[in-house]
């Protein structure tokens, strides 16, 4: 008699396509052990709220978990709370982190490099951070 790998739930998860996941209702979990397993989390989550999908990603080659992992709830309420619970508890003796997965965009940040040359020898760093200033918030400027 053969046991089944994943029930149908877990499967069913699995191949739901990204853009039906309620993106709002997903934690991001960090600093987790090696021993920490998608059947770990979800019992320990599971104290949180109902919990619909766990997914760590693992490297192609070992299989090994890169440390993180991703956890969706039923609701939103329940996403948030376990933020609150769960956050810096010890997991295998390691504080494990936990948040948002998603970034809400009015606070999302663009930032670049940008390099300009061939300016003319009376530009100085200030009239460069004042001409670049009007499109967002200039960390450093200097002319070389």
């Amino acid at each position: 008699m053969s046991t089944p790998i994943a029930s149908a739930g877990t499967i069913a998860a699995l191949l739901q396509p990204l853009y039906e996941r309620n993106q709002e209702a997903t934690i991001y979990v960090g600093n987790i052990d090696n021993k920490v397993n998608e059947e770990t989390l979800w019992e320990l989550f599971l104290q949180c709220g109902p919990v619909v999908n766990v997914h760590i990603p693992r490297d192609k080659i070992t299989g090994d978990h890169q440390g993180f992992g991703f956890i969706e709830f039923r609701t939103e309420e329940d996403a948030d709370y376990s933020i609150k619970i769960m956050h810096m508890i010890k997991l295998f003796g390691k504080p494990i982190k936990v948040n948002k997965a998603t970034m809400d965009k009015k606070t999302l940040d663009i930032g670049a490099n940008l390099f300009v040359g061939n300016l003319h020898d009376e530009v100085d760093e200030k009239m460069l951070r004042d001409v670049f200033s009007s499109f967002g918030i200039v960390t450093s400027a200097k002319v070389n």
